[in-house]
Protein backbone atom coordinates (compact mmCIF):
# COMPACT_ATOMS: atom_id res chain seq x y z
CA UNK A 1 0.00 0.00 0.00
CA UNK A 2 2.86 2.66 0.30
CA UNK A 3 3.25 2.53 -3.63
CA UNK A 4 -0.23 3.41 -4.19
CA UNK A 5 0.13 7.06 -4.00
CA UNK A 6 3.17 7.06 -6.64
CA UNK A 7 1.19 3.89 -8.89
CA UNK A 8 -1.87 7.18 -8.55
CA UNK A 9 1.00 9.62 -9.23
CA UNK A 10 1.91 8.29 -12.57
CA UNK A 11 -1.69 7.52 -13.95
CA UNK A 12 -3.37 11.03 -12.79
CA UNK A 13 0.33 12.95 -14.79
CA UNK A 14 -1.85 13.23 -17.97
CA UNK A 15 -5.58 13.26 -16.99
CA UNK A 16 -6.69 13.77 -20.26
CA UNK A 17 -4.69 10.36 -21.34
CA UNK A 18 -6.19 8.59 -18.45
CA UNK A 19 -10.01 9.44 -18.73
CA UNK A 20 -9.96 8.24 -22.62
CA UNK A 21 -8.22 5.15 -21.85
CA UNK A 22 -10.33 4.63 -18.43
CA UNK A 23 -13.45 5.06 -20.78
CA UNK A 24 -12.01 2.88 -23.30
CA UNK A 25 -11.97 0.17 -20.63
CA UNK A 26 -14.98 1.12 -19.26
CA UNK A 27 -17.32 0.66 -22.67
CA UNK A 28 -15.26 -2.91 -23.46
CA UNK A 29 -16.62 -3.80 -20.29
CA UNK A 30 -20.23 -2.65 -20.34
CA UNK A 31 -20.30 -4.62 -23.25
CA UNK A 32 -18.93 -7.44 -22.18
CA UNK A 33 -21.45 -7.67 -19.14
CA UNK A 34 -24.47 -6.94 -21.77
CA UNK A 35 -23.51 -9.55 -24.20
CA UNK A 36 -22.62 -11.98 -21.52
CA UNK A 37 -26.40 -11.78 -20.41
CA UNK A 38 -27.68 -11.68 -23.79
CA UNK A 39 -25.60 -14.97 -23.78
CA UNK A 40 -26.99 -16.31 -20.99
CA UNK A 41 -30.54 -15.34 -22.01
CA UNK A 42 -30.23 -17.68 -25.06
CA UNK A 43 -28.78 -20.02 -23.40
CA UNK A 44 -30.24 -20.14 -20.19
CA UNK A 45 -33.48 -23.15 -21.46
CA UNK A 46 -30.88 -25.48 -22.85
CA UNK A 47 -28.30 -25.89 -19.63
CA UNK A 48 -31.24 -26.20 -16.95
CA UNK A 49 -33.67 -28.13 -19.48
CA UNK A 50 -34.75 -31.48 -17.26
CA UNK A 51 -32.44 -34.44 -18.50
CA UNK A 52 -35.54 -36.61 -17.40
CA UNK A 53 -37.86 -34.92 -20.43
CA UNK A 54 -38.34 -35.71 -23.94
CA UNK A 55 -40.23 -33.00 -26.39
CA UNK A 56 -42.53 -34.72 -29.12
CA UNK A 57 -43.64 -32.19 -31.87
CA UNK A 58 -44.47 -31.91 -35.42
CA UNK A 59 -41.53 -33.50 -37.97
CA UNK A 60 -42.54 -30.29 -40.02
CA UNK A 61 -41.71 -27.77 -38.04
CA UNK A 62 -42.66 -25.89 -34.42
CA UNK A 63 -45.93 -24.47 -35.68
CA UNK A 64 -47.23 -27.35 -36.75
CA UNK A 65 -50.06 -28.77 -34.41
CA UNK A 66 -50.40 -32.30 -33.46
CA UNK A 67 -53.51 -34.39 -32.25
CA UNK A 68 -53.82 -33.93 -29.17
CA UNK A 69 -55.14 -37.72 -28.44
CA UNK A 70 -51.28 -38.66 -29.27
CA UNK A 71 -50.86 -38.41 -25.32
CA UNK A 72 -53.02 -41.46 -24.68
CA UNK A 73 -50.38 -43.34 -27.13
CA UNK A 74 -47.08 -41.69 -26.18
CA UNK A 75 -47.77 -42.59 -22.55
CA UNK A 76 -48.93 -46.78 -23.04
CA UNK A 77 -44.72 -46.53 -24.30
CA UNK A 78 -42.66 -48.59 -21.44
CA UNK A 79 -40.31 -45.57 -19.74
CA UNK A 80 -42.50 -42.79 -20.35
CA UNK A 81 -43.92 -42.33 -16.92
CA UNK A 82 -46.22 -39.00 -17.50
CA UNK A 83 -47.22 -36.93 -20.68
CA UNK A 84 -48.27 -33.11 -21.01
CA UNK A 85 -50.16 -31.72 -23.89
CA UNK A 86 -48.87 -28.19 -24.36
CA UNK A 87 -50.68 -25.04 -26.81
CA UNK A 88 -49.01 -21.92 -27.02
CA UNK A 89 -51.42 -19.30 -26.24
CA UNK A 90 -49.76 -16.12 -27.23
CA UNK A 91 -50.77 -13.76 -24.69
CA UNK A 92 -50.60 -10.53 -23.39
CA UNK A 93 -52.11 -8.47 -20.52
CA UNK A 94 -53.78 -5.05 -21.21
CA UNK A 95 -51.48 -4.14 -24.06
CA UNK A 96 -50.15 -6.09 -27.05
CA UNK A 97 -46.57 -4.44 -26.29
CA UNK A 98 -47.30 -6.31 -22.06
CA UNK A 99 -46.62 -10.36 -23.85
CA UNK A 100 -47.03 -12.86 -21.15
CA UNK A 101 -45.04 -15.90 -22.45
CA UNK A 102 -48.79 -18.27 -21.53
CA UNK A 103 -49.08 -21.81 -21.99
CA UNK A 104 -52.63 -23.81 -21.79
CA UNK A 105 -51.42 -27.73 -20.03
CA UNK A 106 -52.95 -29.97 -18.86
CA UNK A 107 -52.93 -30.10 -15.65
CA UNK A 108 -53.12 -32.87 -13.03
CA UNK A 109 -50.03 -33.53 -14.02
CA UNK A 110 -48.48 -30.86 -14.62
CA UNK A 111 -46.01 -30.79 -11.17
CA UNK A 112 -44.94 -34.02 -12.02
CA UNK A 113 -43.41 -33.03 -15.29
CA UNK A 114 -42.39 -29.93 -13.62
CA UNK A 115 -41.09 -30.61 -10.12
CA UNK A 116 -38.54 -27.62 -10.78
CA UNK A 117 -41.77 -25.64 -9.92
CA UNK A 118 -42.60 -25.14 -6.77
CA UNK A 119 -45.85 -24.10 -5.02
CA UNK A 120 -47.79 -24.50 -1.91
CA UNK A 121 -50.65 -27.73 -2.26
CA UNK A 122 -53.43 -25.65 -0.97
CA UNK A 123 -52.77 -23.56 -4.39
CA UNK A 124 -52.13 -26.33 -6.59
CA UNK A 125 -55.49 -28.20 -5.35
CA UNK A 126 -57.41 -24.33 -5.95
CA UNK A 127 -55.51 -24.38 -9.49
CA UNK A 128 -56.67 -27.93 -10.66
CA UNK A 129 -60.26 -27.32 -9.34
CA UNK A 130 -60.70 -24.03 -11.41
CA UNK A 131 -61.03 -24.57 -15.33
CA UNK A 132 -60.58 -20.67 -15.34
CA UNK A 133 -57.44 -20.57 -13.29
CA UNK A 134 -53.76 -19.55 -14.12
CA UNK A 135 -50.66 -20.22 -11.87
CA UNK A 136 -47.68 -17.53 -12.81
CA UNK A 137 -44.72 -17.11 -11.94
CA UNK A 138 -43.63 -14.68 -8.75
CA UNK A 139 -41.58 -12.39 -11.31
CA UNK A 140 -44.44 -11.96 -13.39
CA UNK A 141 -46.72 -11.61 -10.63
CA UNK A 142 -44.17 -8.72 -8.80
CA UNK A 143 -44.25 -7.40 -12.81
CA UNK A 144 -47.43 -6.36 -12.81
CA UNK A 145 -48.93 -6.57 -9.37
CA UNK A 146 -51.14 -9.42 -9.32
CA UNK A 147 -52.21 -11.08 -6.62
CA UNK A 148 -53.43 -14.32 -5.57
CA UNK A 149 -58.09 -14.23 -6.92
CA UNK A 150 -57.62 -11.65 -8.97
CA UNK A 151 -59.22 -11.67 -12.44
CA UNK A 152 -57.02 -10.75 -15.08
CA UNK A 153 -58.39 -9.90 -18.40
CA UNK A 154 -56.00 -11.69 -20.59
CA UNK A 155 -55.45 -11.22 -23.99
CA UNK A 156 -54.52 -13.30 -27.08
CA UNK A 157 -53.47 -12.41 -30.42
CA UNK A 158 -54.17 -16.07 -31.54
CA UNK A 159 -57.09 -17.22 -30.23
CA UNK A 160 -60.84 -15.95 -30.02
CA UNK A 161 -63.50 -17.43 -28.13
CA UNK A 162 -66.57 -18.40 -30.10
CA UNK A 163 -68.41 -15.19 -29.10
CA UNK A 164 -65.36 -13.86 -30.96
CA UNK A 165 -63.70 -11.71 -28.57
CA UNK A 166 -60.12 -12.43 -27.58
CA UNK A 167 -60.00 -11.71 -24.36
CA UNK A 168 -60.29 -14.29 -21.75
CA UNK A 169 -61.06 -13.36 -18.28
CA UNK A 170 -59.06 -16.29 -15.68
CA UNK A 171 -58.03 -16.09 -12.41
CA UNK A 172 -55.17 -16.23 -10.46
CA UNK A 173 -54.77 -19.55 -8.56
CA UNK A 174 -51.14 -19.51 -7.49
CA UNK A 175 -48.15 -18.04 -7.44
CA UNK A 176 -45.00 -20.02 -8.07
CA UNK A 177 -41.53 -20.21 -7.78
CA UNK A 178 -38.37 -21.87 -9.94
CA UNK A 179 -35.29 -23.23 -8.45
CA UNK A 180 -33.34 -21.65 -11.39
CA UNK A 181 -33.49 -17.40 -11.72
CA UNK A 182 -35.15 -16.37 -14.67
CA UNK A 183 -37.54 -19.60 -14.16
CA UNK A 184 -40.67 -17.84 -13.01
CA UNK A 185 -41.66 -15.93 -15.93
CA UNK A 186 -44.84 -17.58 -17.63
CA UNK A 187 -47.88 -18.09 -17.13
CA UNK A 188 -49.76 -21.62 -17.24
CA UNK A 189 -53.31 -22.57 -17.90
CA UNK A 190 -55.94 -25.52 -18.56
CA UNK A 191 -55.61 -26.71 -21.80
CA UNK A 192 -59.39 -27.34 -21.63
CA UNK A 193 -60.28 -24.04 -20.79
CA UNK A 194 -59.00 -23.02 -24.18
CA UNK A 195 -59.71 -26.29 -26.09
CA UNK A 196 -63.66 -25.94 -25.17
CA UNK A 197 -63.78 -22.32 -25.86
CA UNK A 198 -61.44 -21.19 -28.79
CA UNK A 199 -63.07 -21.53 -32.58
CA UNK A 200 -60.04 -23.34 -34.31
CA UNK A 201 -57.54 -25.65 -33.57
CA UNK A 202 -59.46 -28.35 -31.71
CA UNK A 203 -58.20 -30.62 -29.56
CA UNK A 204 -54.80 -30.02 -31.28
CA UNK A 205 -51.79 -29.00 -29.32
CA UNK A 206 -48.19 -27.22 -30.18
CA UNK A 207 -46.35 -30.34 -28.65
CA UNK A 208 -45.83 -32.70 -25.75
CA UNK A 209 -43.60 -33.28 -22.48
CA UNK A 210 -42.60 -36.41 -22.27
CA UNK A 211 -40.97 -36.92 -18.00
CA UNK A 212 -38.97 -40.61 -18.26
CA UNK A 213 -37.77 -42.89 -15.57
CA UNK A 214 -34.07 -43.21 -17.04
CA UNK A 215 -32.37 -40.14 -18.66
CA UNK A 216 -29.88 -42.78 -20.58
CA UNK A 217 -32.96 -44.12 -22.66
CA UNK A 218 -33.66 -40.92 -24.24
CA UNK A 219 -32.56 -41.64 -27.33
CA UNK A 220 -33.69 -45.12 -27.58
CA UNK A 221 -37.24 -43.75 -26.39
CA UNK A 222 -37.31 -41.03 -28.95
CA UNK A 223 -37.10 -43.33 -31.47
CA UNK A 224 -39.73 -45.60 -30.36
CA UNK A 225 -42.05 -42.54 -29.92
CA UNK A 226 -41.45 -41.20 -33.39
CA UNK A 227 -42.02 -44.55 -34.74
CA UNK A 228 -45.53 -45.05 -33.58
CA UNK A 229 -46.74 -41.96 -36.09
CA UNK A 230 -44.17 -42.77 -38.55
CA UNK A 231 -46.21 -42.99 -42.33
CA UNK A 232 -48.79 -40.74 -40.63
CA UNK A 233 -50.38 -37.73 -41.67
CA UNK A 234 -49.22 -36.35 -38.55
CA UNK A 235 -45.35 -37.35 -38.06
CA UNK A 236 -43.83 -36.61 -35.28
CA UNK A 237 -39.61 -35.74 -34.29
CA UNK A 238 -38.78 -36.59 -30.38
CA UNK A 239 -36.04 -34.85 -28.64
CA UNK A 240 -34.76 -34.51 -25.63
CA UNK A 241 -35.86 -30.87 -23.85
CA UNK A 242 -31.86 -29.53 -24.09
CA UNK A 243 -31.83 -30.32 -27.75
CA UNK A 244 -35.52 -29.22 -28.41
CA UNK A 245 -34.16 -25.56 -26.71
CA UNK A 246 -31.15 -25.53 -28.39
CA UNK A 247 -32.30 -26.15 -31.44
CA UNK A 248 -34.81 -23.45 -31.10
CA UNK A 249 -32.34 -20.98 -29.94
CA UNK A 250 -29.97 -21.75 -33.31
CA UNK A 251 -32.58 -20.43 -35.41
CA UNK A 252 -31.20 -16.87 -34.14
CA UNK A 253 -27.59 -18.12 -35.39
CA UNK A 254 -24.98 -19.45 -33.04
CA UNK A 255 -25.12 -16.74 -30.36
CA UNK A 256 -21.93 -18.18 -28.43
CA UNK A 257 -19.68 -17.64 -31.38
CA UNK A 258 -21.00 -14.51 -32.28
CA UNK A 259 -20.84 -13.17 -28.72
CA UNK A 260 -17.63 -14.25 -28.27
CA UNK A 261 -16.37 -12.96 -31.79
CA UNK A 262 -17.42 -9.41 -30.62
CA UNK A 263 -15.99 -9.56 -26.85
CA UNK A 264 -12.56 -10.56 -28.45
CA UNK A 265 -12.47 -8.09 -30.82
CA UNK A 266 -13.78 -4.84 -27.99
CA UNK A 267 -11.46 -6.92 -25.72
CA UNK A 268 -8.16 -6.66 -27.82
CA UNK A 269 -9.33 -3.04 -29.14
CA UNK A 270 -9.14 -2.34 -25.33
CA UNK A 271 -5.85 -3.76 -24.93
CA UNK A 272 -4.14 -1.94 -27.33
CA UNK A 273 -5.44 1.28 -25.95
CA UNK A 274 -4.08 0.43 -22.92
CA UNK A 275 -0.73 -1.23 -23.89
CA UNK A 276 -0.28 1.91 -25.94
CA UNK A 277 -1.14 4.60 -22.70
CA UNK A 278 1.20 2.56 -20.77
CA UNK A 279 4.29 2.61 -23.14
CA UNK A 280 3.28 6.25 -23.20
CA UNK A 281 3.53 7.09 -19.60
CA UNK A 282 6.53 4.95 -19.28
CA UNK A 283 8.62 6.48 -21.68
CA UNK A 284 7.90 9.51 -20.61
CA UNK A 285 9.19 8.81 -17.01
CA UNK A 286 12.56 7.32 -18.78
CA UNK A 287 14.59 9.66 -16.01
CA UNK A 288 12.16 8.81 -12.94
CA UNK A 289 12.86 5.02 -13.58
CA UNK A 290 16.40 5.85 -13.86
CA UNK A 291 16.27 7.19 -10.95
CA UNK A 292 14.91 4.78 -8.99
CA UNK A 293 17.14 2.40 -10.25
CA UNK A 294 20.24 4.69 -8.97
CA UNK A 295 18.67 5.09 -5.64
CA UNK A 296 18.37 0.70 -5.46
CA UNK A 297 15.01 0.07 -6.55
CA UNK A 298 15.29 -3.26 -8.18
CA UNK A 299 13.95 -5.28 -11.04
CA UNK A 300 11.17 -6.85 -9.15
CA UNK A 301 9.62 -3.70 -7.65
CA UNK A 302 10.12 -1.81 -11.10
CA UNK A 303 8.11 -4.68 -12.67
CA UNK A 304 5.78 -4.78 -9.68
CA UNK A 305 5.13 -0.53 -10.14
CA UNK A 306 4.45 -1.18 -14.16
CA UNK A 307 2.48 -4.13 -13.25
CA UNK A 308 0.49 -2.93 -10.66
CA UNK A 309 -0.41 1.31 -12.26
CA UNK A 310 -1.47 -1.40 -15.76
CA UNK A 311 -3.85 -3.48 -13.09
CA UNK A 312 -5.22 -0.58 -11.61
CA UNK A 313 -5.94 0.73 -14.71
CA UNK A 314 -7.76 -2.45 -15.70
CA UNK A 315 -9.64 -3.10 -12.76
CA UNK A 316 -11.32 0.39 -12.12
CA UNK A 317 -12.40 0.94 -15.63
CA UNK A 318 -13.97 -2.97 -15.85
CA UNK A 319 -15.74 -2.85 -12.80
CA UNK A 320 -17.24 0.27 -13.24
CA UNK A 321 -18.08 -1.04 -16.86
CA UNK A 322 -19.11 -4.60 -14.91
CA UNK A 323 -21.18 -2.73 -12.87
CA UNK A 324 -23.05 -0.63 -15.59
CA UNK A 325 -23.53 -3.40 -17.47
CA UNK A 326 -25.97 -4.70 -14.94
CA UNK A 327 -27.75 -1.08 -14.86
CA UNK A 328 -28.18 -1.28 -18.78
CA UNK A 329 -29.99 -4.94 -18.03
CA UNK A 330 -32.24 -4.28 -15.77
CA UNK A 331 -33.19 -1.40 -17.82
CA UNK A 332 -34.26 -3.47 -20.70
CA UNK A 333 -37.93 -3.21 -21.47
CA UNK A 334 -40.12 -6.06 -19.83
CA UNK A 335 -41.83 -7.25 -22.69
CA UNK A 336 -38.63 -8.71 -23.90
CA UNK A 337 -37.65 -10.40 -21.15
CA UNK A 338 -40.79 -12.49 -21.28
CA UNK A 339 -39.20 -14.31 -23.85
CA UNK A 340 -35.55 -13.56 -22.88
CA UNK A 341 -36.47 -14.81 -19.00
CA UNK A 342 -32.96 -15.58 -18.38
CA UNK A 343 -31.26 -12.16 -19.44
CA UNK A 344 -29.17 -10.65 -16.65
CA UNK A 345 -25.76 -10.61 -16.10
CA UNK A 346 -24.47 -14.23 -14.53
CA UNK A 347 -22.67 -14.67 -11.78
CA UNK A 348 -20.29 -17.01 -14.06
CA UNK A 349 -19.89 -13.89 -16.30
CA UNK A 350 -19.01 -11.63 -13.37
CA UNK A 351 -16.04 -13.59 -12.61
CA UNK A 352 -14.78 -14.00 -16.08
CA UNK A 353 -14.68 -10.38 -16.49
CA UNK A 354 -12.73 -10.08 -13.68
CA UNK A 355 -9.79 -12.40 -14.42
CA UNK A 356 -10.20 -10.81 -17.98
CA UNK A 357 -8.91 -7.45 -16.44
CA UNK A 358 -6.34 -9.13 -14.87
CA UNK A 359 -5.03 -10.77 -17.65
CA UNK A 360 -5.31 -7.35 -19.83
CA UNK A 361 -3.43 -5.68 -16.87
CA UNK A 362 -0.76 -7.63 -17.45
CA UNK A 363 -0.36 -8.13 -21.37
CA UNK A 364 -0.62 -4.33 -21.57
CA UNK A 365 2.22 -3.65 -19.19
CA UNK A 366 4.33 -6.66 -20.78
CA UNK A 367 5.95 -4.41 -23.03
CA UNK A 368 6.10 -1.38 -20.52
CA UNK A 369 7.63 -3.51 -18.21
CA UNK A 370 10.74 -4.47 -20.45
CA UNK A 371 11.78 -1.27 -21.42
CA UNK A 372 11.95 -0.69 -17.68
CA UNK A 373 14.31 -3.36 -16.91
CA UNK A 374 16.62 -2.62 -20.11
CA UNK A 375 16.60 0.57 -19.15
CA UNK A 376 20.36 1.72 -18.44
CA UNK A 377 20.69 4.28 -15.98
CA UNK A 378 23.83 5.91 -17.18
CA UNK A 379 22.19 6.26 -20.67
CA UNK A 380 18.85 7.70 -19.15
CA UNK A 381 20.53 10.09 -17.20
CA UNK A 382 22.95 11.62 -19.84
CA UNK A 383 19.64 12.11 -22.22
CA UNK A 384 17.71 14.59 -19.47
Amino acid sequence: MKYLPLIWANLTRHKTRLVFTLLSVVFAFLLFGVLMAIRQAFTLGANYAGSDRLMTMSSVSLTVALPVSYAERIARVPGVEQVNAEEYFGGYYQDVRNAVFAMAVRTDNFFAVYPDYLMPDADKRAWLADKRGVIVGAALARKYGWKIGQQIPLRSNIWRQKNGGNTWNVTLDGIYTNRQKGGDMSLFMHYSYLNDARTFGIDAVSWFVLRIANPAQAGVLSQTVDALFANSSNETRTSTEKAFVSNFAAQFGDIGRIVTAVVAVVLFTMLLVTANTMAQSVRERTAEIAVLKAVGFGTRRLVGLVLAESLLLTLVGGIIGLALSYVVVAAIPGGLLQFLPGLYVPVTGTGIGVLLMLLLGALAAVLPMSRAVRLQVVTALRSV
